[in-house]
């Protein structure tokens, strides 16, 4: 009955147009101070003790990254480079743009930056190329969600942060714990090359079918000095995930490295980024940050909720009692998880949905580094539909053109990432092998 009434209350508010992080925090306090006799000293606590962790650092500084990377003329410099590898292909500036975006993705862990950056410079070049619109917009709309995947996703520093000291019971009685970001990140990368194999497939088999376009092939010399311009990028990748994996530095202080290596590169080795337009980057990161740790400490009231009223063991228990297995369950989240993409965007999601199902699927036996990438590939594809996907209205202002049109430009590489979904849900290996083979997790 108080799960309804959560629930019901929540949707009431987010129907009305209120910001959703001000529906959670409004359907807590509502709902604590109504039908409970919890102390309003112990709501104060738990809002200033559930942003007080090392790892919430990492979400202002990777957006920071993100942000001089895309004014930096770091993502024209891997345009030109991956045109010049893969341009004389059938649908060879497509391909290009998915590999850029995927490069783009390794170093800004940002979704929208991704689009933003590649798109407003790859879909231009592409419709002087002889492209349609409609294509180079369903490539580089889907291609830029790989930013959740890719190390250092922000999602999956959310999805840390969102269950960490959960330590919930196995389907043996045993305890688990939560994913650390470590484990995360490696565990994001082979996924995220997978799908963005898949998505280049899909993009050369449309061109190669309505015989799009070809470029000349480049040569070798100027392949190697392309590579040489967007090397300084490519670095940033063996900075972070290097820097994490060697042990040299947490997460945390791969982030604050990002952001100064980001800044170096941007205004004094590419001097793209004039130092009088630093400020706005940092007002800009700023915002998105605030908006991010407004949501964060709404969703972890909100969590504390679920907790206190045991929800998710109530979940549990019911979904035991129904006879759920594993295959039902994981297809019972992806439901949830897309149907929530309607209208909600990924961050919001993580946070109020991975409390709520995380105990559920640890009980059922799923590992929980497992469900952080099942998660994260959901919130790709919510990035790509309508209503309310992100990375549409990106690419609309990009564009200019209307949100039902590019649904239907999408639609072929929304299908394959629908398709790599049941994949990534149904077979771990794809998600584990990597961090079980570098150590990072038992191999159990």
């Amino acid at each position: 009955m108080n799960t309804a009434i959560i629930f019901a209350l929540l949707l009431a508010l987010m129907l009305t147009g209120m910001p959703i992080s001000i529906s959670l925090g409004l359907t807590v306090l509502t709902f604590l101070f109504t039908m409970t006799q919890v102390p309003v000293e112990s709501v104060a606590l738990k809002l200033f003790t559930g942003i007080e962790k090392f790892e919430i650092m990492a979400i202002p500084f990777f957006i920071l990254a993100g942000n001089f990377l895309t004014h930096g003329g770091v993502a024209r410099r891997m345009i030109n480079f991956t045109t010049s590898m893969i341009g004389h292909w059938y649908g060879g500036m497509g391909l290009a743009g998915v590999l850029a975006c995927a490069l783009f993705a390794a170093i800004s862990g940002s979704s929208v930056a991704t689009v933003v950056a590649v798109g407003s410079i790859m879909l231009p070049a592409m419709v002087k190329q002889g492209y349609p619109k409609q294509f180079g917009a369903g490539v580089i709309t889907t291609s830029g969600a790989l930013g959740i995947l890719f190390p250092p996703s922000i999602n999956l520093v959310i999805y840390s942060i969102a269950t960490a000291g959960m330590n919930a019971t196995g389907p043996n009685g045993e305890m688990v714990g939560s994913a650390s970001v470590g484990q995360l990140f490696l565990a994001g990368v082979v996924p995220g090359l997978c799908l963005s194999f898949l998505l280049g497939v899909t993009t050369w088999y449309r061109a190669r079918k309505f015989d799009y376009p070809r470029m000349q092939r480049a040569t070798w010399l100027e392949r190697w000095r392309a590579f040489r311009e967007c090397m300084w990028g490519l670095l940033l990748i063996v900075v972070v995930i290097g820097g994490i994996y060697s042990g040299m530095f947490t997460p945390t202080e791969a982030a604050a490295m990002a952001a100064v290596y980001a800044f170096v590169i941007s205004v004094f080795v590419y001097k793209d980024l004039k130092l009088s337009d630093v400020p706005k980057s940092l007002l800009n990161a700023a915002a998105m940050s605030s908006m991010l740790l407004y949501i964060i400490t709404n969703a972890v009231l909100f969590s504390f909720l679920m907790t206190s009223e045991q929800i998710p063991q109530a979940m549990a228990a019911w979904m035991s009692s129904q006879g759920f297995g594993l295959v039902v369950f994981l297809l019972l989240v992806n439901v949830i998880l897309l149907a929530a993409g309607n209208f909600m965007d990924p961050a919001a999601i993580v946070l109020i949905m991975a409390p709520i199902l995380f105990p559920v699927a640890v009980k059922l036996g799923v590992d929980p580094v497992h469900f952080g990438i099942l998660m994260a590939v959901n919130m790709e594809v919510g990035l790509c539909h309508p209503p309310v996907g992100l990375n549409l209205y990106v690419s609309s202002g990009i564009t200019k053109m209307g949100i039902t049109e590019l649904t239907v430009s999408v639609w072929p590489w929304l299908k394959t990432m629908l398709v790599f979904l049941i994949i990534v849900s149904y077979w771990p290996p794809l998600s584990l092998a990597l961090p079980r083979a570098l150590g990072m997790m038992g191999g159990h």
